[in-house]
């Protein structure tokens, strides 16, 4: 595996892109089974595969947040090694940003609702870093998670509205044994925490598997019932959507989402099912 810390070596390597079709799998690091089935899904398409990891600070509301997010380097790079990735991009923070740079895009309500009411700005700074690698790269192919369904929406439209020339691919969420969504950040739970987080899961499958498109309102009342009454959980939202624009989903919506925020102990969770 080639790795890469620079725009300009990036510039070099595929100076010569010889038809080449590239895949590429932007992450955080703290890499899970999630990232690299990511990966794995990029080689079956692609004829190379680059992901990066980058830390990046404008996404984070709060600097303790960023301060405590993993970073195992040598242990992403083995697990990389091992899935047989083509070339990491592992830029520093001066890479990507100059001082005082500014950033705005106007992707509309996707920006405000769900996520972006609890972490407010995180959007713009997730377009803002996308952006930029997705101009380093130049990648044909970018795979993301559904795990982060909303960050999807967000990137697909600025992906339209920048007219930029890539095509998005979205991986099913990968889960434990026992039901939780993969995450970085699930090192943080504790065994209690861990536990009872599994209501997440749990709801979004009741749900799935008791869906009835005229009773809505009273399903997801039920499921935040669900959620709340579990012990050390901390609900922020549970909305059942339409998986095009994020609206309140009713009896004529064709695509169905669920999805959750919560806490577990002081670690935020989300996940989100499918529904139809």
């Amino acid at each position: 595996m080639k790795i890469f810390t620079t725009k300009k070596e990036i510039a070099q390597y595929f100076a010569q892109k010889d038809g080449k079709i590239t895949g590429f799998v932007p992450t955080m690091g703290a890499l899970h089974p999630g990232h690299l089935s990511l990966i794995e899904q990029a080689q079956q398409i692609s004829s190379e595969v680059i992901c990066s990891i980058f830390v990046n600070p404008t996404q984070f509301n709060d600097p303790k947040d960023l301060e405590k997010y993993p970073r195992p380097i040598a242990s992403d790079i083995s697990l990389l090694e091992q899935a047989g990735c083509d070339i990491l991009f592992n830029p520093p923070v001066t890479e990507i940003y100059d001082d005082n740079e500014k950033w705005h895009l106007d992707i509309g309500e996707l920006e405000h609702l769900l996520e972006g009411k609890f972490r407010p700005g995180h959007y713009q700074g997730v377009t803002q870093v996308v952006y930029k690698l997705f101009n380093i790269v130049k990648p044909d192919l970018a795979f993301f998670g559904q795990k982060d369904y909303q960050q999807f929406l967000v990137i697909s439209k600025m992906v339209e509205l920048l007219h930029m020339p890539v095509k998005l691919v979205m991986c099913p969420i990968q889960r434990e044994n026992d039901g939780l969504a993969m995450s970085s950040r699930n090192i943080h739970l504790t065994a209690y925490d861990r536990e009872h987080a599994l209501i997440l899961s749990k709801t979004l499958n009741w749900v799935k598997n008791n869906f009835d498109a005229g009773n809505i309102p009273a399903i997801k009342q039920q499921a935040e019932l669900m959620v709340n009454n579990e012990p050390g959980i901390g609900l922020e939202y549970f909305e059942i959507v339409d998986g095009q624009t994020l609206r309140t989903a009713n009896a004529d919506t064709k695509n169905i989402v669920a999805l959750v925020a919560a806490r577990a102990g002081k670690t935020r969770l989300i996940d989100n099912m499918l529904i139809g």
